[in-house]
């Protein structure tokens, strides 16, 4: 069946992923999951935040049986958004990297709040959260245009990490080049 799958289907799969970037399905991101289930690798029933009716979706285009969402992946839920306790925020501005849409703004030593318009309900600014301020309450139901702007949000998160990187990288670099030799060589 692999080989009849059109070279441009992980893009269409991808397209139908609701773009949350949360990462329950197993892979880093929507698009890895997108080019697994392209490559026959993964099923199509590992994304609770698309639920059934992505799982529908892609079985229309994939030809396959609709299958109920995989239990250890989590559940389908109404759509939830992060919401900060800023009386409990210190600061420490660990949530800020994990979201992948960059839906929270602060800064370190600053109370961070969230961009409900933003968020999708990925969860991953919950676990490094040390004091246990960000809860997750309900959201609002996505526009149909949500996965576009979250996919290209995420494509800018991503982008500015790689760069402060190869910025890290650089200053690095240059510093060892500015080095003095220790007197002992020659």
């Amino acid at each position: 069946m692999i080989s009849e799958i059109a070279p441009d289907i992980a893009a269409r799969i991808d397209a139908l992923l609701p773009q949350t970037q949360c990462t329950r399905c197993g892979y880093t991101g929507c698009k890895p999951y997108a080019e697994a289930i392209a490559r026959g690798e993964a099923q199509i029933n590992q994304c609770p935040p698309g639920g059934a009716s992505t799982i529908r979706a892609l079985a229309i285009l994939l030809h396959r049986p609709i299958l109920d969402l995989n239990p250890l992946n989590g559940t389908e839920e109404p759509p939830r958004v992060a919401w900060i306790d800023e009386s409990r925020c210190i600061g420490c501005a660990r949530c800020l990297a994990p979201c992948p849409v960059d839906a929270i703004v602060g800064a370190a030593k600053y109370l961070h709040t969230v961009l409900i318009d933003r968020c999708t309900g990925c969860e991953l600014c919950l676990p490094p959260c040390p004091v246990d301020c960000i809860e997750m309450r309900p959201g609002p139901v996505p526009a149909p245009d949500q996965p576009l702007h979250n996919r290209r949000r995420f494509e800018a998160h991503t982008a500015r990490l790689l760069s402060r990187a190869a910025e890290r990288q650089s200053e690095l670099n240059a510093k060892k080049a500015t080095v003095p030799r220790a007197a002992s060589e020659p």
